[in-house]
């Protein structure tokens, strides 16, 4: 495959840390690279380096001549006085654009929500990373470089994303680096992971996955090495000590493959031992809810008519577009806000803590440190049948000794979120309400906040757009539709997935921007142009539903998977004319005037 950037013994250092130590990596044409490590280890700063946006101290970086290389940072780079449409296709003339089916796509599946001529000015930080991104994707490159892409996208963004990265290059071609924390993402786009650590890039073959395999067992093997040492030394050391040395036969050690590794693990959680402990702590009642609605003070429904019974050691995710209704369902759900009508029933043993999604909660206590705060907090804490010391439950959740010291107000944002968490677990709560907990997490955090969660015995309640994380720590899903209703997803998120895509087609955006009267000569040519363009898009489809036809007739119906299969691509091509028929008509009607 042919190479399309890289660098050499690059080193770089910033005044108090050294971030790359002569490293060398390649990209070539078909590489999908997720970046992973822990956050301050130099993610970020590995792919501004790549992409020429900051200099090494030494070494050197090149790209093929006449490569084209396309960069999302996390800070937001936008001209505010730019109009939605000019931020994500410059000054193109609609009628070209609304023409490419990419960008057709783009704007479908990223911010078909906003209004194509508001102000960038007047939207949310989370609208206008949305809208980069667009803008981005919306550009020809030939290699994309993404720092944090999911940050501000829900399930359906983060599916769509996906599906969009797989399907823009072939197979061999292209370049992809991504920085992210969403594993899921990770596994569905990435052929290979680069751990950045320790001032050194690791390569990795495969998504996150096949990187934890392949770690796991690059770490037992040494491990392995390690053992076999101080085997040795210990035998140098009674040599030294007795004279002679003893005859001893020498360790063996198998060499598992990657998967065996994890072959004789116990699952992570015991689910009817942590049962036994909820049912202790909590009683038989948690929450019901019953007839539930509720509607904002300007009258919007949000919830309406929900029932919903949530038992002590219950496991339950939440899944929704953002602004289904999930933190509104929290609070419900908490007593924190009332439904308009119908009854909320919470346990008289029930105490709750909810980890909300706001990091400035800690503002407040700025000039504290850590240690300070966990001192007066308590003393011990009881995670499932283990007690632990607090210095036990601050190193698990990523605390070293060194930064107990650390004012409140120097955390990052990463270093809050787990902070956070770990005053709301002092509390010992019996329920326990995590909103968007994967908020500024790296990827060994998230696994670590698992692993922790895994022996807690409570009542766990989570909303998250990262499908990972909602898999791992949950055991029953229910979605937000946006219709008011809460359903519940036998088959989890990709049930989820399927019922939104039912739900809420792509709008087919207008071919063609002209003005209904008094059309130029130039534009009428160019609605014209378009009307042929439909035309021939149309016929085509017809044909292909011919063929599907006959395929359908001469496959076996015993195969189900060919005719299901079959039956996809035919409703896939069912919507696809009626699109296409839709927008033929919208043409038709303007060139008529």
């Amino acid at each position: 495959m042919a190479h399309l950037l890289g660098a050499e013994q690059v080193s770089l250092e910033f005044p108090t840390k050294k971030v790359f130590d002569s490293i060398t990596v390649g990209v070539s044409e078909g590489d999908r690279i997720g970046i992973v490590g822990r956050n301050g280890d130099g993610k970020s700063t590995l792919i501004k380096v790549l992409a020429k946006r900051m200099d090494p101290d030494s070494g050197r970086v090149t790209w093929r001549g006449d490569i084209r290389v396309g960069f999302l940072t996390q800070t937001d780079e936008i001209d505010s006085d730019l109009s939605v449409a000019q931020a994500v296709v410059g000054e193109r003339p609609e009628f070209e654009w609304a023409s490419d089916a990419k960008i057709r796509d783009v704007f479908a599946g990223l911010i078909s929500d906003l209004d194509w001529h508001q102000s960038v000015g007047s939207l949310s930080g989370g609208q206008r990373r949305r809208v980069a991104l667009a803008a981005l994707l919306a550009g020809e490159y030939d290699v994309i470089m993404l720092d944090e892409p999911t940050n501000h996208l829900d399930v359906d963004g983060v599916a769509w994303l996906a599906q969009h990265l797989n399907s823009r290059w072939s197979r061999n071609a292209g370049g992809l680096l991504v920085v992210t924390h969403d594993r899921w993402f990770l596994d569905a786009v990435c052929n290979l992971t680069w751990e950045v650590f320790g001032g050194q890039i690791e390569p990795f073959e495969g998504g996150y996955a096949a990187y934890i395999q392949q770690r796991a067992e690059r770490n037992r093997q040494a491990q392995a090495i390690e053992a076999r040492r101080q085997n040795l030394l210990r035998k140098e050391l009674a040599w030294l000590g007795r004279g002679a040395p003893a005859r001893t036969a020498k360790p063996k050690f198998r060499i598992d493959a990657a998967l065996e590794l994890i072959a004789n693990e116990p699952p992570p959680r015991d689910t009817l031992e942590l049962s036994k402990l909820a049912t202790a702590r909590l009683g038989k009642d948690v929450v019901e809810l019953d007839g539930v609605s509720y509607q904002t003070p300007d009258g919007k429904t949000i919830i309406k008519d929900l029932d919903l019974i949530i038992g002590p050691g219950d496991r339950i995710g939440f899944v929704g577009a953002n602004g289904a209704g999930k933190t509104t369902l929290l609070g419900l759900i908490n007593g924190s806000l009332k439904p308009t009508s119908g009854k909320v029933k919470i346990g008289k043993t029930v105490r709750f803590a909810w980890l909300s999604q706001d990091i400035k909660e800690l503002d407040e206590f700025g000039s504290e440190r850590i240690f300070s705060m966990i001192a007066r907090e308590k003393t011990s804490f009881t995670v499932g049948k283990k007690e632990l010391s607090t210095g036990q439950l601050v190193e698990q959740l990523g605390f070293e000794s060194a930064q107990l010291q650390t004012p409140i107000a120097d955390l990052s944002g990463g270093q809050r979120r787990r902070f956070q968490l770990l005053r709301l677990l002092f509390t010992e709560p019996n329920v326990l309400i995590l909103d968007e907990p994967t908020n500024d997490l790296d990827t060994d955090m998230l696994a670590a906040m698992e692993d922790l969660l895994d022996t807690w015995p409570g009542t766990l309640i989570v909303v998250s757009h990262d499908r990972y994380l909602l898999e791992r720590v949950t055991d029953t899903q229910y979605a937000l539709l946006g219709d008011n209703k809460v359903r519940h997803l036998t088959r989890g998120v990709d049930q989820y997935l399927e019922l939104r895509k039912n739900m809420t087609k792509p709008a087919v955006i207008a071919a063609a921007a002209a003005a209904s009267q008094g059309l130029s000569g130039a534009e009428r040519r160019n609605l014209e142009k378009e009307l042929a363009r439909l035309e021939r898009a149309l016929e085509k489809a017809r044909a292909e539903e011919k063929a599907l036809h006959d395929q359908f007739a001469q496959a076996d119906q015993t195969n189900f998977e060919l005719l299901t299969n079959l039956m996809q691509l035919q409703r896939e091509n069912q919507e696809l004319m009626a699109e296409l028929e839709n927008s033929w008509l919208e043409t038709s009607e303007k060139l008529e005037g």
